[in-house]
């Protein structure tokens, strides 16, 4: 029997793939992943090495591959990463989310109906990870937090299809009683991330003394979870969570965005001794479409029932992820070579890969 992780060659699939087999040598895990321009085979460069792991190129919407993948691996749990994740290009080009996100969810959805049921009942052990974010929640005002069950308001043809992938692996429960579990995390940092996405877009943009793209006055509030910590929630609800059940995973970590650029501004000021990498660099521009307010992710139940808190204080993190980009610059640049430059000049961050 098998694990398979969609969206393995992205920024927490990857991670995850890395923390599973640390964790669990003998676990065999199927990577599935298209390779899009955030899908990146570098980011898998152990885990190739790794006799457990089997990589293999496909998309999640074909369902010939997936057909195939169950086939070949008897798969029995799923981590599903696989998704198309950054706001903007959603503004741009809302139909590839609608595409990956939600008809491909529905598609490993049913092969994973098909092959798992047993009778009247479902093959034992059979388990369905659905990786969402809080985005599907909406905007906050200056106090309150997203619980499990705050109604979805997505704001963006991102979280739009996201809610709409969470509400067809709920459907797949509530009707068919296939055993799944939605989880719902604020957004990740760490290594391996896309250098659209704020932290990582931040970084890169320091190191070559170019401006620094904050959207409006900067004072938009996220909540940061370091990655390994996200990949720590995902392992205890993959083990032990109750199927048909919605956690929330967050950091403790409420910051606004400009925050988070003073931040990075002076950490890489002190690590690399360049007096020049300062405030300056910053350039307020036209705000986002939709853009939301904050968000803020209450734990409280994962922390509850299964014993989850977040491991990595955000000051320890934030100098973990300048010190890998600092000694990655070559697959800093790599990653980003062919790509469309209009999506890399923006600064939000996203909490999934």
């Amino acid at each position: 029997m098998s694990l398979l992780v969609t969206g393995c060659a992205g920024f927490i699939g990857c991670n995850y793939v890395s923390f599973s087999l640390e964790k669990h040598p003998d676990r065999k895990i199927v990577g599935l992943d298209l390779l899009t321009y955030a899908g990146n085979i570098d980011n898998l460069r152990d885990a190739l090495a790794h006799p457990s792991f089997t990589f293999v190129k496909g998309d999640i919407c074909d369902a010939d591959t997936v057909e195939a993948l169950f086939e070949r691996y008897h798969i029995e749990k799923i981590v599903h990463f696989a998704a198309e994740s950054h706001v903007d290009r959603s503004i741009h080009d809302p139909q590839a989310f609608l595409k990956t996100n939600i008809l491909g969810t529905q598609t490993l959805l049913e092969c994973a109906k098909r092959h798992w049921k047993e009778g009247s009942g479902w093959r034992s052990g059979c388990k369905f990870v659905h990786v969402s974010t809080d985005e599907v929640y909406g905007a906050l005002g200056p106090s309150g937090v997203f619980i499990e069950q705050t109604p979805l308001d997505p704001h963006s043809p991102y979280a739009a299809s996201k809610a709409a992938s969470d509400l067809f692996v709920k459907v797949y429960y509530d009707t068919y009683g296939l055993p799944v579990t939605i989880t719902r995390c604020s957004n990740n940092y760490g290594p391996y991330q896309f250098p659209e996405k704020l932290i990582p877009l931040m970084i890169r943009k320091a190191l070559y003394h170019q401006p620094l793209p904050v959207y409006g006055n900067g004072k938009q509030v996220r909540d940061w979870l370091f990655v390994t910590d996200h990949c720590a929630a995902l392992e205890l609800i993959l083990e032990k969570a109750r199927n048909g059940t919605v956690y929330n995973i967050g950091g403790h970590n409420e910051r606004e965005n400009i925050e988070i650029v003073d931040t990075i501004l002076s950490l890489l000021r002190k690590k690399t001794d360049d007096p020049s990498i300062n405030n300056s660099l910053i350039r307020h521009i036209t705000d986002r479409l939709g853009h939301d307010r904050r968000y803020a992710i209450d734990p409280e139940k994962i922390t509850r029932e299964l014993g989850w808190t977040p491991a990595v204080p955000f000051e320890e993190g934030m100098e973990r992820t300048i010190d890998w980009y600092l000694d990655n610059r070559a697959w800093l640049e790599k990653s980003i070579s062919g790509e469309p430059r209009r999506f890399l000049e923006k600064d939000e961050g996203s909490s999934i890969s």
